[in-house]
């Protein structure tokens, strides 16, 4: 018999290897569920523009630059930074009357992304881009970016939204956190440790990564939803899963989902802190450091900074939770407890969710930081 650390670990692999953004068609699709990552996008196109605009100032002699998404997914998010960069640098370069480089863009993720998606959508986005098409060259890149994915000093700029809390494993030492599937308050500290740690090694790596590929001088533009505070169990952490986790042992009090099948399962995934971000870019080493933000998103979608008029309904906001979160993670749950429960399980998540946002508003809270290579 397989005991629970064993079962743990080969599952620490397999969720990773089965993490994709929910692909299904129409209504639990991610292209259809992912307002909140394009009102995060929203909210950083400032930061966006303010970013290209020096990095095009200290590579004004080159004739092509070379960016990349990591995290692109599919749908209808994935152009919005290429459209964005292609826009600021067309402004620029108009303003002060010189040629605008041509870009080549890298669009990257997991290799189970939905790239032919992605594909089939580049001539619409070329089209709607008019004179400037002929000047934006797209490739699909799959593969982990806790992995290299371009050659020694070749990247100018490098952007990802709300992909690095995705950790590249589950942490091991979790064996103490029966009933949980994330960090929670009755998680030991020895959970909460390992869930740091795991960031810690993760982001690090990923810094030593993007530090070999890109110019010196280049810039890298990240967000990535973490923690408004140090303690790992405050709410806009781990309410989010909390409630996720007391979806299942519905389903368990139930029998249709077995209890171990809850305790041999965790997510790969980490809010981390401000504190924390800061403290592994300077430990790292080969960035400075430009400008660090944080700013917050309602877990409903539709109650918003554009939506002033927003009337909540507990059952819709519910809704329209559980289908966000579905879109990002029913690959996952869906690999350890099975497809026929699925739908069962975030019908009860979103009763659960939007009974706990009738009585208080939780927000997701966004780091967003802006870097330079050394």
């Amino acid at each position: 018999m397989w005991k629970l650390h064993e079962i743990q670990q080969a599952m620490a692999m397999a969720s990773v290897n089965v993490l994709c953004m929910n692909p299904k068609d129409k209504d639990i699709s991610y292209a259809n569920n992912s307002s909140i990552q394009k009102n995060i996008l929203l909210k950083t196109k400032s930061i966006l523009e303010e970013t290209i605009k020096d990095t095009l100032s200290k590579f004004m002699l080159v004739t092509c630059m070379k960016v990349a998404d990591l995290g692109c997914a599919s749908g209808p998010n994935t152009f919005f930074p290429t459209n964005e960069i292609m826009d600021t640098i067309t402004r620029i370069c108009q303003q002060s009357h010189r040629e605008s480089p041509e870009l080549q863009v890298f669009l990257n993720d997991l290799p189970q992304n939905d790239f032919n998606t992605v594909f089939r959508s580049i001539s619409d986005f070329k089209k709607d881009k008019g004179d400037l098409r002929g000047s934006c060259f797209i490739a699909g890149l799959p593969g982990s970016f806790y992995e290299r994915l371009f050659p020694n000093k070749s990247m100018h700029f490098i952007h990802s939204s709300t992909s690095l809390q995705w950790l590249s494993k589950v942490p091991r030492g979790l064996e103490n956190n029966k009933g949980n599937i994330y960090m929670s308050k009755s998680s030991s500290h020895d959970v909460f440790k390992a869930y740091s740690e795991q960031f810690q090694i993760d982001f690090s790596n990923f810094l030593h990564l993007r530090s070999e590929e890109m110019i010196d001088g280049g810039r890298m533009l990240l967000s990535l939803i973490g923690r408004s505070i140090t303690d790992p169990t405050s709410k806009d952490c781990c309410s989010l899963w909390d409630l996720l986790t007391k979806s299942l042992l519905d389903l368990v009090a139930k029998g249709l989902v077995h209890e171990f099948d809850v305790d041999s399962f965790n997510l790969s995934y980490y809010n981390p802190c401000r504190e924390e971000v800061i403290e592994i870019i300077e430990n790292e080493g080969s960035f400075n450091l430009d400008k660090i933000e944080i700013f917050e998103e309602n877990w409903d979608f539709e109650d918003n900074d554009y939506s002033p008029n927003f009337i909540f309904e507990k059952n819709k906001s519910g809704l329209n939770v559980a289908k966000t979160i579905r879109a990002i993670s029913e690959s996952i749950l869906a690999s350890q407890f099975k497809e026929i429960i699925i739908d069962d399980l975030f019908t009860r998540y979103a009763q659960h969710v939007g009974e706990h946002l009738s009585h208080e508003k939780t927000k997701f809270i966004i780091i967003v930081v802006s870097m330079t290579m050394k």
